[in-house]
């Protein structure tokens, strides 16, 4: 049977992460920088023990005014630092839980800068190297994110998203262009089907496109994100593919 990794994004103060678990197989739990606290992030790792999903560190760039969404340049020490703290705080609050924590993955502007930012994407790769090389590192597909990570030698994991549209050249499209964004919970359901049986997804051009999906992310925050997550299951279910960890 093939699988398939959904991932989404956990403890930024939303209504929806109970009624999400079932649906998913890894969670990027908010750790204190763009969203959430140790209270929240102790309470998002015992959700996802519960329920057997795999915890990842949603790291950002100190910002909870604009929820991490706003570009920053930073010297490399002190986005180094900022990463590493953030890890800090998760491992402390799994290892009170005898879990641990699976996977690594950028938040808004740092996801997106590091994508597209070769330095950047490196010093996430080695602040996720040094503190632990067997954690994985979820970033674009085909993006500097994931190249700089395998270059250090660390397991990477290529994402793809269902409720976004993707420009031709692979590239996400702006929030801020119409179009960005799917609305109905079958389209987004089988673009995502698309995506992990023939990894090609359609771009707002109309053309059909080539895209590596290892994992799926589900936008936890959006209005319509358990609807969206129940049809995916179901979809990905009818189509024998089986909702697992990477």
């Amino acid at each position: 049977m093939r699988y398939i990794d959904i991932n989404c994004d956990m403890g930024e103060g939303m209504e929806n992460d109970a009624a999400l678990m079932p649906y998913i197989s890894s969670a990027n739990i908010a750790c204190g920088y763009h969203a959430g606290n140790e209270e929240t992030m102790q309470q998002t790792v015992a959700l996802a023990s519960r329920y057997g999903v795999a915890i990842g560190a949603h790291v950002s760039f100190l910002d909870k005014e604009n929820f991490g969404r706003k570009e920053m340049e930073l010297p490399p020490d002190v986005v180094y630092e900022l990463v590493l703290q953030q890890l800090i705080i998760l491992q402390k609050i799994v290892k009170m839980q005898a879990v641990s924590i699976k996977h690594v993955k950028p938040h808004g502007a740092l996801y997106n800068m590091s994508a597209r930012d070769k330095q950047l994407a490196d010093i996430i790769a080695r602040v996720v190297h040094d503190f632990d090389p067997s954690l994985m590192l979820v970033g674009l597909s085909d993006s500097h994110s994931i190249n700089e990570a395998k270059t250090l030698g660390l397991q990477t994991a290529s994402e793809a998203f269902a409720d976004r549209r993707y420009e031709e050249n692979g590239s996400l499209r702006s929030r801020s262009l119409p179009g960005a964004l799917l609305e109905d919970a079958d389209e987004v359901a089988e673009q995502v089907l698309k995506m992990v049986s023939n990894k090609t997804v359609i771009a707002i051009t109309g053309k059909e496109i080539p895209v590596t999906a290892e994992t799926i992310c589900i936008h936890g925050d959006g209005k319509h994100a358990v609807e969206f997550a129940q049809t995916i299951y179901q979809n990905l279910k009818n189509h024998s593919i089986e909702i697992k960890p990477f």
